[in-house]
């Protein structure tokens, strides 16, 4: 198991923690509810300081990566970020969903590769680098209100901007700043070396007054936005076109890892797509329930739950292409009917 540099801090706040892709993180401080909604109100702040970081630097560091994953780093520039996959070859599936956070110049270029917890070997083997995940913490600071309350403690990565990347010092020590997240809100997640980060989170929850929250309610502001999870939505057998993320594919780059086989997979059509689904009343429908319609199994929720905002059950399902917006579903919970229908994505629009 691994340990967040902050888990003295978790526990002293009496943090429920639960083990998440090898770590020990904090699942809720107050309350998942509470801490839902003080992100979609006003601010909150999250260690995600399991996420991998891998490192590239290097003359060929930027041709490494453009070969590899599937979007377009032509597109960007230094001081920029951008959300790109990692394919497998063979048949296109999703190995990981990763951020690039690109910094330093064109002539001497850093990126951070930010790989989901479990998947940062994986990410290492096929671009190269080196992973610094354990010389920092990452804290993500989300919401409406992130950037006015980082202001009062850390003016210069309250500046960061929506996926763009600066370097910001704190107590005189290095920070990566990104304006990236999780959660459908503004903010920005800052990687803060280990021997400064229970100081930034003291200066986060004491003077700038954000909210410690936690990945239950990380995982809910995510499913509200709309946002696909690596395990759920994404994954073995998942490619880029059947999650709606053909956006991310640059195919008329002349290479990267899995082209042939999405190449192919957009000529034949895919055979099944993911849509949003509202349920009626506050059960939620849960991952594995099957989704039908007439009595026939359509599909399968790969993620559900309450939604906070909108006060019923909310979940993403791989559904046949055919199937339209506002179909009428009945999702079967452990043998009890839940009557729902097809909805567009973000099921709530914020930033």
């Amino acid at each position: 198991m691994e340990y967040s540099p902050l888990d003295a801090v978790h526990r002293a706040l009496g943090a429920k923690m639960v083990p998440f892709g090898g770590w020990d993180m904090p699942l809720e401080y107050a309350g998942t509810l509470h801490e839902h909604t003080a992100c979609r109100t006003a601010a909150v702040v999250f260690d995600v300081s399991h996420l991998g970081s891998v490192r590239v630097t290097g003359a060929d560091a930027f041709d490494r990566l453009q070969r590899t994953l599937t979007n377009d780093l032509t597109k960007v520039a230094p001081g920029r970020a951008q959300y790109t996959h990692l394919l497998d070859d063979a048949d296109g599936s999703v190995l990981d969903d990763i951020i690039v956070w690109w910094y330093g110049s064109e002539a001497d270029p850093v990126f951070d590769v930010m790989p989901n917890a479990s998947n940062t070997d994986r990410v290492v083997a096929a671009i190269g680098g080196f992973e610094t995940t354990h010389s920092r913490a990452v804290l993500a600071v989300q919401g409406p209100e992130a950037r006015a309350r980082l202001a009062t403690v850390f003016p210069e990565a309250a500046e960061v901007g929506r996926f763009r990347v600066a370097q910001a010092h704190w107590g005189g020590v290095a920070c990566v700043v990104a304006g990236t997240g999780y959660t459908g809100e503004a903010g920005v997640e800052i990687a803060v070396p280990v021997e400064a980060a229970e100081s930034l989170w003291q200066a986060l929850v004491g003077p700038a007054g954000i909210v410690p929250a936690g990945l239950g309610a990380r995982d809910t502001l995510r499913l509200e936005a709309g946002l696909p999870l690596h395990g759920h939505e994404l994954g073995p057998g998942i490619t880029p076109l059947q999650a709606g993320l053909g956006w991310v594919v640059a195919f008329a780059k002349p290479e990267f890892r899995g082209k042939a086989a999405l190449e192919a997979e957009r000529s034949a059509g895919v055979t099944r797509v993911l849509r949003g689904i509202a349920t009626e009343g506050r059960r939620p429908p849960r991952a594995d329930c099957a989704v039908l319609i007439d009595g026939d199994h359509v599909g399968t929720i790969t993620s559900g739950n309450f939604s906070p905002v909108l006060g019923h059950g909310i979940a993403l399902a791989f559904l046949p292409p055919d199937i339209a917006l506002e179909a009428s579903v009945t999702v079967d919970v452990r043998g009890s009917a839940l009557a729902g229908r097809v909805v567009p994505t973000p099921f709530v629009s914020t930033t």
